[in-house]
């Protein structure tokens, strides 16, 4: 398989740690910040940040129409955190998001930033658990009919559909690189 490129949308939140996350793997990650580097690109992960910000700053340089035509084309993304939110069709407080899957999605839903916290998560395929840093996460709850790969406390936590996988938690911010080379090996590869 030809290394696929990678991109990293990079208007705001975690994204250098993403891009570290690639280059611990052996791939050269490359930041999105307009419709010409996303063109470049053969899949992207999507950080976790401020959705609410991320998407103003998706429109402010005209990414929307060219995000929602790649994600449909079959452009594999792994969205983490705020990507979860971005990603979904359903948000609990309205916020458009770019609405590319049947997920239903309710932001900051384990509480504010004092209550984050770290757990070790069980992932479908994995030997051992992932580390997963939830900060304001997200709760999915409403999968679609996505396949879900991880659960914390009943609820899915890593959900997967055609060539998307999002985690409402944050893998990167852990150091934990098996879900981004799960990505690349599984999602990135049916690009092939």
């Amino acid at each position: 398989m030809v290394d696929p490129k990678i991109g990293v949308l990079a208007l705001q939140g975690d994204f250098a740690e993403h891009l570290s996350v690639l280059e611990s793997l052996g791939y050269r990650g490359r930041t999105v910040r307009s419709c010409l580097d996303l063109a470049e690109v053969d899949a992207l992960v999507i950080p976790g940040g401020e959705s609410t910000t991320m998407l103003k700053l998706v429109d402010r340089y005209d990414l929307r129409d060219s995000l929602v035509k790649r994600v449909h084309g079959g452009m594999p993304v792994f969205g983490t955190c705020a990507g979860a939110i971005i990603l979904a069709d359903r948000v609990s407080d309205g916020e458009p998001s770019l609405g590319v899957w049947h997920l239903q999605v309710e932001r900051n839903a384990y509480g504010r930033q004092a209550e984050s916290f770290e757990a070790d998560i069980p992932v479908h395929g994995l030997d051992t658990p992932v580390r997963g840093i939830f900060i304001r996460a997200p709760i999915i709850t409403d999968a679609g009919t996505s396949t879900v790969m991880a659960t914390w406390e009943g609820r899915p936590v890593l959900v997967r559909r055609d060539n998307l996988l999002a985690a409402t938690f944050h893998p990167e911010l852990a150091g934990e690189p098996r879900i981004h080379r799960w990505f690349v090996e599984n999602l990135c590869a049916e690009e092939d």
